[in-house]
């Protein structure tokens, strides 16, 4: 019944949240410098002209009246126009969520494979040599920027070695498979040295603990305690883990998109802040807050289920 409980209210705590980002993400893109008017007319366009868009998209008013419409059109499923597109932001930015989408995705099953193939390895063979390995590359793995991945692997695999595109997305699934393998790589190589640190020191301290001494007093085979109790019992912490650096995940996307040019809401949000496109920006922050949140309930979820002990 509690579990329950959290399951139907849990959403609803999350509304507050929403609202915080929504006057976060309102002030600081107002904040930049510059008119968005003055940028996309020119610097030839006429005060009358200027003052006609800018009455346009509301751009006159006061910011807390400014704030207040904003709020009152996203409660009526108006999320506005687009001042550089011409067109309604929804579409502008559900046409780039494709893109991210899988690529995210791509991330998490190599990074997810990298992880426990690695932490395996070194856990079961600990203080050897592909323990030594693996530990090395954590170590290196966590001070690489994603950015600089990124442009490394473009100028080996892309330029020097003609293996894969400098950019692009692609039509068929092959093909994004295809042309998103470069971005993908660079954050998972980012990404995993941290998901590998914490499961090997759990897979270490439960492969040493007395359940696992007792199975095998009892004969059970190592293979058998590692897949039916060790496992299982270290991916409760790796996964809470997942979920809290998915916000870094999507931040590393952003990045890369702009790296590799992917068509994503990355590039596209990059781009909407150069230009002041002031309600693309918000839509696409509400959108990875909504995801970031929906993650960690996921993951919240996915915890107790694993661990029975977990109380939610």
């Amino acid at each position: 019944m509690e579990r329950f409980k959290f399951i139907l209210f849990r959403p609803l705590q999350l509304l507050p949240v929403l609202f915080g980002v929504s006057v976060i993400s309102f002030v600081m893109v107002r904040s930049i410098p510059g008119d968005p008017v003055r940028l996309l007319l020119g610097t030839r366009a006429t005060p009358e002209v200027a003052a006609k868009i800018r009455a346009q998209y509301g751009l006159d008013e006061p910011l807390m009246t400014q704030y207040l419409l904003f709020l009152k059109n996203l409660f009526q499923g108006d999320f506005g126009r687009s001042i550089v597109y011409k067109t309604s932001t929804f579409n502008v930015v559900a046409e780039r969520i494709g893109p991210t989408v899988f690529l995210l995705a791509y991330v998490l099953v190599m990074a997810i494979l990298i992880t426990l193939i690695l932490s395996t390895w070194a856990a079961r063979r600990q203080g050897r040599l592909p323990d030594v390995i693996v530990r090395s590359y954590s170590m290196v793995g966590l001070g690489l920027p994603t950015f600089w991945l990124g442009i490394i692997l473009i100028m080996q695999f892309s330029i020097a070695l003609n293996w894969f595109p400098t950019s692009g997305y692609g039509e068929s699934v092959a093909e994004n498979l295809y042309y998103l393998f470069l971005p993908a790589v660079s954050i998972t190589l980012a990404l995993s040295p941290v998901l590998i640190r914490n499961l090997r020191a759990s897979l270490i301290s439960e492969m040493e603990s007395d359940y696992a001494t007792a199975a095998r007093s009892r004969g059970m085979s190592e293979n058998g305690i590692y897949f039916s109790h060790v496992l299982p019992n270290s991916l409760v912490p790796a996964i809470t883990l997942l979920g809290i650096n998915f916000a870094w995940l999507i931040g590393g996307t952003v990045v890369v998109e702009q790296v590799f040019s992917v068509p994503g809401i990355g590039q596209l949000m990059i781009s909407s802040i150069f230009a002041r496109d002031y309600l693309v920006v918000q839509l696409i922050t509400l959108v990875v807050a909504i995801a970031v949140i929906a993650v960690n309930f996921i993951v919240d979820v996915l915890t107790a289920v694993i661990d029975p002990r977990v109380h939610l």
